[in-house]
């Protein structure tokens, strides 16, 4: 791939310090810094260009040092603010508030760390997917969506920061991205049914918070649930991402007895992008178990049965489909590795295969949820590969919701609060051998409405997914 070429424009510093539009030489070797992490992009500096095409640089954050000399004032309650600031925190160093404090302080700081590799990525991504009219539409109305959402999205990250069940960023192998969140019962009575899931987001902008909601929610029923992070294109490709997330599927097979969790109830959950990353590691895993001499760290048998919502799981059937949705040919083949690999990641093709019968047959039982109504992925994906599962001797079940959409299963019914079915059956089934469990059920509380209903119906109708 050829090396990205960035002019940037840097001012020389006028006479004055507080010149708005001066650039100290820090400031040029930071920029120079942030540019040079990625070996793919080369760096051109020019220092001088015409007023008309140079780039005014600010710093993200003010720097103390960037005042005028003149103001004597303001440098002198700076210092006394600080004086009293380091006092504060002297004295507050002494309670376990700070230590609180310190904890939500790396939580900021780590989540700091991850926006701006996010920011890096998305820069290097939309050189992969130019600006076409598609895709500004689809970001208009990706925020339309959002905006309407809001008070839905607010609460949720709420109590993803400062609730005390949820166990963030828990670390699971040697990359930025493998890190998991765990969400836990307030019950801590016997040993929990646990869910690894792995989260949706077009294999370019997943991350573990997505499945904060149905983190949430699971755990009010007694269900541990694990969202596992994996690399998004362009930081990773498919076999990358296959890789994380059988690293975190390790991880919480021979470590979810440390924080409650039943290893013998252990099930596997994607939704969208991640139901076809979750599915191919499930199947890769298998293929492994069946070979000979192969180290593996977990086992297929270890998993109770797998969810798949909403999930694709035939590339050859969906790379066309995608192309006329916005998600090109081009960019899809790069992230699946090229055309020569699409058999290789599309498991509904993959179990066809004769010569991995055994592999096949090692499979847990297999339930597929998706919406009839859904036009990000068609819910023929999953019937389908259904239908080819049973085929080939494989437990499997296909369950379609009449008029839902690929967001309604997942964001909008949830915040709609009340009854939710889809819910209700992945309870079912992971309740199905426990009475008690089943009895709480029937007698648990509604969940609370988190947006009002005339917003969702907006945020639908609007929806890019």
């Amino acid at each position: 791939m050829p090396s990205q070429i960035l002019p940037i424009s840097i001012k020389h510093p006028q006479s004055s310090i507080g010149s708005p539009t001066s650039v100290s030489a820090a400031d040029t070797l930071l920029l120079k810094t942030e540019i040079i992490d990625d070996p793919a992009t080369s760096l051109l500096i020019s220092s001088s260009f015409d007023d008309e095409t140079s780039l005014s640089i600010k710093p993200l954050l003010p720097r103390t040092s960037s005042f005028n000399g003149t103001s004597a004032k303001a440098s002198s309650l700076y210092q006394h603010r600080r004086r009293q600031t380091a006092s504060d925190n002297s004295l507050s160093s002494l309670s376990d508030y700070n230590g609180r404090r310190h904890s939500v302080g790396e939580d900021v700081g780590h989540a700091a760390e991850e926006t701006l590799m996010v920011t890096r990525l998305s820069l290097k991504l939309l050189k992969y997917l130019g600006v076409g009219y598609r895709w500004i539409a689809r970001f208009l109305a990706l925020n339309c969506y959002t905006l309407l959402l809001f008070p839905g999205f607010v609460q949720v990250g709420y109590n993803y920061f400062f609730s005390s069940q949820i166990r963030r960023g828990i670390v699971f192998g040697d990359q930025p991205r493998n890190r998991l969140d765990l969400y836990l019962p307030k019950n801590s009575n016997g040993p929990k049914p646990v869910i690894a899931f792995v989260t949706g987001g077009a294999w370019i902008i997943g991350y573990k918070a997505w499945g904060c909601l149905l983190g949430q929610q699971l755990s009010e029923r007694d269900i541990i649930v694990a969202c596992i992070d994996y690399r998004n294109f362009p930081q990773g490709t498919m076999s990358d991402m296959v890789k994380d997330a059988s690293q975190g599927i390790s991880f919480v097979c021979n470590n979810i007895a440390e924080y409650g969790g039943d290893p013998s109830r252990i099930y596997l959950m994607g939704q969208s992008a991640g139901a076809h990353i979750a599915a191919c590691a499930l199947l890769e895993q298998a293929i492994k178990e069946a070979g000979e001499g192969e180290s593996t760290t977990w086992s297929v048998s270890q998993i109770k049965a797998y969810f798949g919502l909403s999930g694709g799981y035939n590339l050859f059937d969906l790379v066309g489909y995608f192309h006329s949705r916005g998600l090109y040919r081009s960019i899809f083949l790069s992230i699946m590795e090229g055309e020569q690999s699409l058999q290789r990641f599309s498991p509904e093709v993959v179990v066809q295969d004769p010569n991995i019968r055994n592999a096949v047959l090692l499979l847990p039982p297999i339930v597929l949820f998706h919406g009839t109504a859904d036009y990000s992925i068609p819910p023929d994906a999953s019937k389908n590969f259904g239908d080819t599962l049973q085929r080939v001797g494989v437990r499997a079940e296909t369950i379609l919701y009449e008029g839902k959409t690929h967001t309604d299963l997942f964001v909008q019914d949830p915040m709609r609060g009340g009854k939710d079915q889809m819910f209700e059956d992945l309870l079912t089934i992971i309740h199905a051998n426990d009475a008690d469990a089943l009895s709480k059920d029937a007698v648990a509380p509604p969940r609370r409405r988190l947006v009002p209903e005339f917003m969702l119906q907006l945020a639908r109708s609007v929806s890019p997914f």
